[in-house]
């Protein structure tokens, strides 16, 4: 079995992205690892490079910056990397996501277990989506979501977060997943509030949105934050005593809206008939 990892980057420490510790956090499982940046105004490439992995391949790409539909320069991205994986399974981690050391067998042996069987064309994760601190995970968003996709099926990227199958040339569809078993920990909603701001203020235009100051995570409906109890991967520690945020303060004038308002009945329905009910990317295989 041939592992490729991939990602994309630009402006990384700027926009305070944990990169290296995503790259170093995978590195562990795959047999290439290639990594698409574009034109950046930091050391983000300088410091890929420094990683000093004989595995890591840099490919110093260009942004289309008329491209602004929904994020689909993002995709564009990430597809640039994704074709020139050579792997059996191409293993997709964003900049701010990182695995747990503790998982890694874990994800190893599921590739394994699905290579042989096509019917399986990717597999995924659960989501700890931190929000305002580490200390803290949102739930109202995706909890489940495919990162490894078949590197034979045929599949394109709409908005750099998840894959479509095409099956025929005009139709698609979700992927056909299983279960790894793991976890993928999300921090790009925990990185300090200066960070975000520069972030926001540099990407938001690729959604065709006019950018706008961003002053805390406190303008949030608090029945979407849970607690996280469990322990973040050791490669993370430095990380989150420098480059996060550690206190959380709640808008006193967010008002409830009509979206809280269903996220709270969804959240009522799973909790009362144990469900998860969360949007998903990919269809089961089971």
């Amino acid at each position: 079995m041939r592992v490729s990892g991939f990602t994309f980057l630009r402006n990384a420490v700027i926009n305070g992205y944990p990169f290296v510790e995503s790259i170093q956090s995978i590195l562990p499982l795959v047999d290439e690892f290639i990594c698409a940046i574009g034109p950046c105004e930091d050391e983000t490439r300088e410091m890929v490079a420094d990683i000093g992995d004989e595995r890591i391949r840099i490919l110093d790409t260009a942004w289309n910056e008329n491209m602004t539909d929904r994020g689909f320069v993002y995709g564009q991205q990430k597809m640039i990397a994704q074709y020139c994986c050579n792997g059996d399974w191409a293993f997709y981690l964003e900049g701010d996501e990182v695995l747990h050391e503790e998982e890694i067998e874990t994800i190893r042996r599921s590739m394994e277990l699905a290579l042989p069987d096509s019917k399986i064309e990717a597999l995924y994760f659960n989501f700890h989506h931190f929000y305002g601190t580490p200390q803290q995970v949102g739930i109202s968003g995706y909890r489940r979501a495919p990162r490894i996709i078949r590197n034979s099926v045929r599949t394109i990227a709409p908005d750099g977060l998840f894959w479509v199958v095409l099956d025929e040339n005009k139709r698609g569809r979700y992927p056909y997943a299983e279960d790894t078993g793991a976890n993928i920990y999300h921090y790009g909603h925990c990185r300090s509030i200066s960070k975000m701001n520069n972030k926001l203020q540099r990407i938001s235009k690729y959604w065709s949105v006019a950018p706008k100051s961003f002053e805390g995570y406190g303008a949030i409906d608090k029945s979407e934050l849970r607690e996280f109890r469990g322990a973040h991967p050791k490669i993370m520690e430095r990380w989150i005593l420098n480059e996060a945020e550690h206190t959380f303060e709640p808008s006193l004038d967010y008002k409830i809206s009509s979206r809280d308002i269903r996220n709270r009945i969804r959240f009522w329905l799973e909790e009362k008939l144990n469900l998860e009910i969360s949007k998903k990317h990919y269809k089961s295989v089971k």
